[in-house]
Formats: structure tokens, sequence, C-alpha cells
């Protein structure tokens, strides 16, 4: 249910929940916009949401049934939509005079504007999409890890196989870098220069940069692992092409022979 929203949220405590529903969301002609890039739309009788393109929604004092409506609502929208979608919780303490941040009782603010709630959004969004690739690196790794002891005893039907591998590492690196952009600063901060200290922290306690260099070098391993096998299937197809021709030029010469001196 999407309804026109205020440019703040007036409650002094409210929840915050994140979802990457899908592969993408298409944001064009999407609700009443409260605001853009990315878009905020209302939500419920006081709450609202913001949606990113690469997938992820994160909705701000929103009950569990408006969720559930409004994700039903986007459905159309929704490209390759997740079974089980990874998920983020966070408190939102409005407390004025306070420094902003993630404290003990959840992420303070001096006020809940819009633009920073957009903030925290970004967040939250990016930690739920990395977990998310975390996910499913974690499987192909899972299948490219036995690969990496018995290099020289992958045989040729496994050669399909690591090409899979190395397309499925490839994709989430595009979708890493091209779609989530995880270690750029949203442009809203160009405007907002005050919310640049909120930003940083936020970075900072979900780990952003760190989780996404970590991606990148496990999909590094897992690219050198499947491309080093998948060669060394290819090596072993060659070698043993060369032994064919081998043995048909021993035969050639043995049938010559035998013309020249058994049936002379």
């Amino acid at each position: 249910m999407v309804v026109a929203q205020p440019r703040r949220i007036a409650a002094p405590r409210f929840e915050a929940h994140a979802a990457f529903v899908g592969e993408r969301i298409d944001v064009r002609g999407i609700g009443d916009r409260v605001a853009s890039f990315p878009p905020v739309v209302g939500v419920g009788e006081r709450g609202c949401a913001v949606i990113f393109r690469y997938g992820a929604v994160v909705f701000f004092d929103v009950g569990d049934d408006d969720r559930r409506q409004f994700l039903h609502s986007l459905r159309e929208r929704i490209t390759e939509p997740y079974p089980n979608p990874e998920g983020e919780a966070a408190t939102i303490v409005v407390e004025a005079g306070e420094r902003e941040g993630l404290g003990s009782d959840g992420i303070v603010v001096p006020d809940a504007t819009i633009e920073r709630l957009q903030v925290i959004a970004f967040a939250l969004a990016k930690s739920v999409a990395l977990a998310q690739y975390e996910a499913e690196v974690a499987e192909v790794f899972g299948r490219i890890e036995p690969l990496a002891g018995e290099l020289g005893k992958a045989r040729r039907h496994q050669a399909r196989q690591l090409l899979r591998h190395i397309g499925a590492t490839l994709l989430i690196q595009q979708k890493l870098v091209g779609r989530v952009e995880v270690t750029e600063k949203p442009e809203l901060l160009w405007e907002h220069t005050e919310l640049e200290g909120l930003h940083r922290r936020l970075d900072d306690e979900y780990e952003l940069k760190e989780r996404h260099v970590a991606l990148e070098r496990k999909l590094a391993l897992i690219n050198t692992t499947a491309a080093t096998a998948h060669d060394l299937v290819q090596d072993s197809r060659a070698l043993r092409v060369e032994w064919y021709i081998v043995i048909l030029i021993v035969v050639e010469i043995m049938l010559t022979l035998y013309d020249m001196f058994v049936r002379r």
C-alpha cells in the first residue's frame, strides 16, 4: 500500500527492515515519490520504503503486513525474484544532540528526515546485497574447492561445469561493480555533505568495504582454480589427440613397411 508521506518520520524510535528480493526492480513510474535517487515512497500509515534498482527494498516504520502487501504489489516489477530473500533489520533511535551512527540501542540520528533515511538505506541495502552474493559465492566455492586439491584429475566431462563456475563468478563481479557499487559514495552526499559522517560510520559498522574485498578475493580464487582446471582438461584432451595422431602415424609406417618387405 503506497501513500503520500511527509519529509520525515516523527516517531522517536522505529524499525528498519531491508530485503534483497530479486535480480532487479523496475522503478519507472512507481508510486507517488517522496524523494528520488533512490526512489522513496510512503508505505502504511506513517512509514516509507526506499527502492533500489539492483533488487533491494528498505522499509522504515512499516509493519509486517504492510511490508508483505507492498512487496506483493512490486512482484511484476521484480526480475528473477529470490525464493528466500536475504534480510537485515535495525532500530532507528531519534535523539537530538547525540552522535550519529550505530549505538548500543540502534542507529542514532538527530532527526528522521528522508535524506537521513536514504543514507541509512544505502548501507542496509548494500549489506543485504553482499549477504546474497556471499551466499552465492559460498555455494560456488563449495563446488569448486575439491578441484583445488585434484587439479590433475579433472576430467573432460567437467569442462562445461567449470565454464559455468567461471561464468557465475564473473556475473557476481559484474553485479558488485556495475549494479550495487559497494565502494561508491551515494550521489545524495554531494548535495547533503552534512550526512557524510553518518554514511562513513555506517559503512564502517557494516564492514561494507571489507566484505567487498573478501568477496573479490574469493571470486578471484574461484576464477583461478576453475580456469586452471579447465586448462588442464583442455591440455589433457589436446595430449590425447596428439597420441592418437602418433598412433596413426605408427600404424601407417607399419603398413608401409609390411607392403615393402612382406608382400614384396
